[in-house]
């Protein structure tokens, strides 16, 4: 059940970088995220109208990390980087986020053990994503600001999963654990929106275009992924769950070639199969369960 609430969420995950540049045309970065994450957390309220009682400051404090790395610096890292770097350099560096988690996880946690196989897979699928993310290149161009800000993003979506793995030891109902992470993940946006200058038009929102695609990213990828996210962590680890982010860029691709019609070179078509195969190595001893 893990394995297969992970991969749902990652192919979702995977199309909303297709969302994401439509709305661009229309929405400014911080405007996308905030209407995003609004829409997810009234969403959640409305299926779910009780809220989690407090219990304790240690726990709070959790929520609230939470809510700081994987919803607000999160995203605007990654925003940021984009900025100032190339999106296959973020693609490729973003996807080592399970390595950092897996560090994270023995460190802080040190009850998730590594095995041969997730350094294996993990080797696997970052070559098959080199290939992906600079086939169209003819070299690397790195860009030391903008490929920090991408690796800074993938340490924090490490902690964040962590974090998660932590407040799941309150067995906290996940629906109501991940209202208060978005809750606070707003809050924590809210200034940075006001400092950009948030100037949302209802008539923008409304069109058809931008319409569906907000619907999908504050419904289907905020709302509805997260609580899958918190869900896969909670039942497989930090670790095992993390593994799935490698599918990310394949997905991107494959949603890319299907909906913009963007060509898929040869070497990206090989990426995409080391990329598969890294993620079954990786994953080899929980499978063959």
């Amino acid at each position: 059940m893990g394995q297969l609430i992970a991969l749902l969420t990652v192919l979702i995950w995977g199309t909303t970088f297709i969302s994401t540049k439509i709305l661009l045309e229309d929405f400014s970065p911080v405007e996308i995220l905030l209407i995003r994450f609004v829409l997810g957390f009234l969403v959640l309220t409305a299926i779910y109208p009780r809220w989690l009682p407090f219990k304790e400051k240690r726990q709070e404090i959790l929520f609230m990390l939470a809510g700081l790395c994987g919803i607000c610096l999160y995203y605007l890292l990654e925003n940021i980087a984009l900025v100032y770097t190339q999106a296959s350099n973020v693609g490729v560096i973003i996807s080592a986020a399970p390595f950092f988690t897996a560090i994270a996880a023995r460190f802080i946690i040190g009850d998730e053990r590594l095995n041969w196989n997730f350094f294996v897979g993990f080797v696997l699928a970052m070559i098959g994503i080199c290939c992906i993310s600079f086939s169209g290149q003819a070299a690397l161009q790195l860009n030391p600001l903008g490929d920090i800000l991408a690796l800074l993003a993938a340490i924090v979506w490490a902690l964040y999963s962590i974090l998660v793995r932590l407040l799941n030891r309150y067995d906290c109902n996940t629906v109501q654990a991940t209202q208060r992470i978005f809750a606070y993940g707003i809050i924590f946006m809210l200034p940075i929106a006001c400092y950009d200058g948030f100037d949302v038009s209802f008539d923008l929102c409304l069109k058809p275009v931008n319409l569906f695609n907000l619907l999908y990213l504050g419904i289907g990828a905020s709302a509805l992924c997260f609580v899958l996210w918190n869900w896969a962590v909670k039942l497989l680890g930090a670790v095992k769950s993390s593994v799935y982010i490698y599918l990310t860029p394949v997905i991107t691709v494959a949603t890319a070639y299907i909906v913009l019609d963007e060509q898929l070179a040869p070497v990206a078509l090989c990426g995409v199969f080391l990329t598969l195969a890294g993620l079954i190595v990786a994953q080899y001893k929980e499978l063959k369960k």
